[in-house]
């Protein structure tokens, strides 16, 4: 079923990508970006979302550094809906930073909403990022609210990357990713291996899951 489920997301994202880049080219607004892609499991933030073959897709606008967009992914049980919006810019010492805010929704009963500040700095292959944000309670899928803290430090040099994520206050726990992306035929592709601590995962799935995780994606940009 998996297989099966893989096969029909890629051949969704090769027919969208043709269509798409017919349409951009036909509109070329300047700024506005899109991307579609397809993951072999969902991870978020050393987090397993699910696990089986997902699809998503994004549009974004940026103009004089300020931007905003929205993606979407397929979580088995409804869509994961983001929109984001905020500023980033790079002083002439190659210093980069970032300041935005992002909002997670779900239909169907996948989860509750996440709301979160984002705060972001960069230098060369260095970068690191935290965010503040709040779970809001569900009654009906028995969800508390949870205020939570994640800070992340990252490593990237010639498309591998190597991240350290944490989660603090009311969700606990950490992870370690290791990933190599490239191009390959004006497709981004690339291979993830995630190491989660066990309670990250427990806390959001309710029972243990994998605590290691390999995990392929190809996708699009336009």
């Amino acid at each position: 079923m998996k297989k099966s489920l893989l096969s029909i997301t890629l051949s969704s994202l090769l027919a969208t990508s043709a269509f798409v880049a017919t349409q951009a080219s036909a509109t070329d607004i300047e700024g506005l970006s899109a991307n579609v892609g397809v993951v072999s499991e969902y991870i978020f933030r050393g987090i397993q979302q699910t696990d089986s073959a997902t699809a998503s897709a994004g549009v974004d606008y940026e103009n004089s550094g300020f931007y905003i967009g929205t993606w979407a992914a397929d979580v088995s049980d409804g869509l994961e809906v983001d929109v984001y919006a905020g500023y980033a810019n790079e002083l002439d010492s190659g210093l980069g930073y970032n300041i935005g805010y992002t909002t997670y929704q779900y239909t169907g009963e996948f989860d509750s909403a996440y709301n979160e500040f984002n705060l972001g700095l960069s230098y060369s292959i260095l970068s690191v990022a935290y965010n503040v944000g709040t779970r809001d309670d569900d009654v009906n899928l028995s969800i508390p609210e949870e205020d939570y803290n994640f800070f992340t430090a990252a490593v990237e040099y010639e498309g591998f990357s190597l991240t350290y994520g944490n989660w603090g206050n009311e969700i606990d726990g950490d992870y370690f990713e290791l990933a190599y992306n490239t191009e390959v035929s004006g497709f981004d592709v690339g291979v993830t291996i995630t190491a989660t601590s066990t309670d990250l995962n427990t806390d959001r799935l309710g029972t243990p899951s994998n605590d290691e995780a390999l995990v392929f994606s190809i996708g699009k940009s336009f």
